[in-house]
């Protein structure tokens, strides 16, 4: 059997390799519900920050419980009042229920947009049974920037009497700097859950 004599240079460019930085999480804000109509986080109020710190943001949803069985869903504002973002998207889901009778994966048409300034579903179809709720991520980048289309994608996981995995992914078709996103039922309002805003570190 051959033996391979690694040079310097190459043990070099390995350690460099395992050192490369993944990136780290900053918490920025984070709010709970309490029968809210909605949960905002709006540059230069307590904090938060979309001003081109971080190139991407994480958003968390952690417990999300609606008030009645409904969509949660979120849009976003450059004037820090008006969430009417023009945005196109994508939705499809894997679905399986409790008996295991049932289940399946697909796009569906009906729940993404198409440079609509409509609020995004990005948990469909949520229970208000008191032992079912949603948790997920949205993942938002370079809001700040004046050059680009802001591109978003959101995965959560929802229980209403079966496991439902959403992926959406879409894009705010506005140069205008993101100044703001806002999250709330599609009728009715969040009875509680936490949602926590994280800036992720380049390097």
């Amino acid at each position: 059997m051959a033996l391979v004599k690694y040079n310097n240079n190459s043990i070099s460019a390995v350690t460099a390799a395992a050192s490369i930085p993944s990136g780290s999480l900053v918490l920025i804000k984070s709010q709970t519900a309490s029968s809210s109509a909605n949960i905002s986080f709006i540059h230069g109020t307590s904090s938060v920050v979309f001003d081109g710190t971080y190139s991407t943001y994480m958003f968390k949803f952690i417990d999300i419980h609606p008030a009645s069985a409904e969509h949660f869903t979120f849009n976003a504002t450059t004037d820090g009042t008006n969430f009417n973002v023009t945005k196109t998207t994508t939705y499809f889901h894997a679905t399986h229920n409790e008996g295991g009778s049932s289940s399946g994966l697909s796009y569906v048409a009906g729940k993404d947009l198409a440079q609509s300034t409509d609020y995004q579903r990005i948990i469909d179809s949520m229970s208000n049974a008191n032992d079912e709720c949603g948790s997920g991520t949205l993942f938002f980048f370079s809001p700040a920037s004046t050059t680009f289309v802001k591109h978003f994608i959101s995965n959560t996981s929802s229980a209403n009497a079966e496991e439902k995995n959403a992926y959406v992914a879409g894009y705010m078709n506005t140069t205008s700097a993101i100044t703001g996103i806002d999250f709330k039922m599609s009728s009715g309002n969040i009875d509680s859950g936490t949602i926590k805003l994280y800036g992720i570190k380049d390097s």
